[in-house]
């Protein structure tokens, strides 16, 4: 067990599986509290059985407002403060551009956008009170490039970058500090409908070196282990930065 979370608070969104898992466990092996959310209530209940009494499972659509508000103000009358919200629920539907219908449209900016907007709107009062804390928006390495069928979500991830410049200088005068992270093609369920189109996963992973020269898919806690260092004081002149985590995909 570390301490670089040490006596900190944080929330961890997409908590049920994958990076959210992966870094909710990493934030509580290094001394936080953690609250865990994600939309499935049994997944979720599962990671914060795997942490202990320093989790919460919070069950939550992040693209609903007052869900988010809520989770966030029990945050707070739980643990008594909020130092670090971690902005990684998200859904990747990939697709036809012209071919894509309005509901995975509307879906995929409710939950990647507005659900980041969300988060970060909610915890900011909390941390203006108490003189600062760090906001981790998850984006993407197509939040910076694009590839085919993503186009979607493309947009909502290269928004995620944005938002999270935004809110840094808006902040940074406060002690809020914001960034966002920019995964590259990590072995988690969110890739794998997008990995179907592209021939199916065990294709994707043996010819992955074509696009990410690691020649290997991220694992989760690579990703986690990002996460930490932006939640830490470790990053305290981190802030508006996009931290790329993609085995040199955008390298190239």
């Amino acid at each position: 067990m570390g301490g670089r979370l040490e006596g900190k608070v944080t929330i961890v969104t997409g908590a049920g599986s994958g990076i959210g898992r992966a870094s909710a466990i990493r934030f509580a092996e290094e001394g936080a509290r953690v609250t865990c959310v994600d939309i499935n209530a049994a997944t979720v209940e599962e990671t914060a059985a795997l942490i202990g009494d320093a989790a919460w499972p919070v069950t939550c659509d992040i693209s609903d407002p007052a869900q988010v508000q809520a989770y966030t103000d029990d945050t707070v009358r739980r643990w008594g403060r909020l130092d670090v919200a971690f902005q990684n629920a998200g859904v990747n539907l990939p697709g036809v551009f012209h071919e894509v219908p309005d509901d995975v449209i509307d879906r995929t900016l409710d939950v990647n956008v507005k659900g980041t907007m969300y988060g970060c709107r909610y915890a900011i009062p909390y941390m203006l009170e108490q003189g600062g804390g760090s906001l981790i928006n998850t984006t993407s390495v197509n939040g910076i490039v694009a590839e085919p069928y993503l186009t979607v979500y493309a947009a909502s991830k290269g928004a995620i970058v944005m938002l999270s410049k935004g809110i840094a200088l808006d902040y940074v005068k406060k002690g809020i500090r914001c960034n966002a992270i920019a995964p590259g093609w990590v072995d988690t369920p969110v890739n794998y409908a997008h990995a179907e189109m592209l021939g199916g996963l065990a294709h994707v992973y043996a010819t992955i070196d074509s696009f990410q020269p690691i020649g290997r898919p991220g694992e989760p806690v690579e990703i986690a282990n990002c996460a930490l260092f932006l939640a830490s004081d470790e990053s305290s002149f981190v802030t508006g930065t996009v931290l790329v985590a993609d085995g040199a995909m955008t390298a190239q």
